[in-house]
């Protein structure tokens, strides 16, 4: 196993190297000057064209966009490897202080609604599967199909609505200074429910449908003939079989998540690396943008490995080769 770990991480530095090209080339042939972002506009500043571009030169040296482009991306690559990300243009400072809070904001958005939606996923999909064709059954296939039909931001502006200004339970948008956790969790009952309804509706139903399989095979059967109980059958028999599917749709839900909170934190105006990275695109922030974009790269990279390496924890018959 650690064998194959280490082959597997090993193999992902050459995928690395040729998406972090990618990903630079494509965000210098994009339309936009982070200098000129970056430059004085109206507020009384009054400039003549010479102290305009005596300032732009200065800038443009200082964030080294005077040099060649393979000249750049190595000097990114060599910075980014000791953990500097280098400065935002937007905010004017370094991009990994910029960027803490937005990360832990992130980060407890979506460890919230992740936990949430398993839980409740397995839950319902066993009991869906078991009392198939009943009431609660019929109720969350309903559920569900609605769930992944409508889109994320649909969600989150209904529920902003209905909880927001029609009941007026909850802060419909925002994300403050806040000092007390109590008062803080207030602004996350939103967006993460509008991420659990999502993550919710598919992956229960891949519970269901997985349960539904193993429960028609012939070791079930044999459980029940041999007076097991019904608990143990279904739960230790059934569930852990069915398990390989859901794995899958577990590790690309967590990866789901995290792209697709984007979305959603700009729905809420909820300060995350979602809404920073779309920030960063709008104004040319590179750094951001860059370093938010192999952040991604890097986590749906590291899915993989760890659905891989799920399959072995979740079936035995499962062998991983190095």
């Amino acid at each position: 196993m650690l064998k194959y770990i280490v082959k597997r991480i090993i193999s992902l530095i050459p995928v690395l190297i040729i998406i972090s090209i990618f990903v630079f080339g494509l965000m210098k042939a994009m339309p936009g000057d982070p200098i000129q972002m970056m430059m004085p506009m109206g507020g009384g500043v009054q400039m003549t064209q010479e102290e305009y571009d005596k300032m732009y030169k200065n800038l443009e040296k200082k964030y080294g966009f005077d040099q060649p482009v393979h000249v750049q991306y190595i000097k990114w690559v060599q910075k980014t490897l000791k953990g500097d990300f280098g400065d935002s243009t937007k905010a004017r400072k370094p991009v990994k202080d910029y960027l803490a809070e937005p990360l832990r904001n992130t980060l407890l958005l979506n460890l919230g609604s992740t936990i949430i939606s398993f839980v409740l996923s397995i839950l319902i999909g066993i009991r869906s599967a078991v009392k198939r064709g009943g009431f609660f059954d019929k109720f969350f296939q309903v559920f569900t199909l609605i769930g992944m039909s409508l889109p994320t931001f649909f969600i989150g502006l209904f529920l902003i609505f209905f909880f927001g200004f029609k009941l007026n339970w909850l802060p419909a948008n925002g994300m403050p200074k806040i000092n007390g956790f109590a008062e803080w969790i207030k602004y996350l009952v939103l967006p993460t429910l509008t991420l659990t309804i999502g993550s919710l509706a598919s992956i229960s139903r891949y519970v269901r449908n997985a349960m539904l399989d193993a429960l028609n095979q012939d070791y079930i059967r044999t459980a029940r003939a041999k007076g097991l109980r019904e608990k143990t059958v279904i739960y230790s028999h059934a569930f852990r079989n069915a398990m390989i599917p859901v794995v899958t749709s577990m590790t690309w839900a967590i990866l789901a998540m995290f792209s697709g909170s984007a979305i959603t934190e700009s729905v809420f105006a909820y300060r995350g690396i979602g809404k920073e990275l779309i920030d960063g695109v709008l104004a040319a922030d590179n750094n951001i943008v860059l370093t938010l974009t192999m952040f991604y790269a890097l986590l749906t990279l590291l899915g993989n490995l760890i659905m891989d390496i799920s399959y072995a924890l979740v079936d035995p018959r499962v062998k991983l080769e190095a």
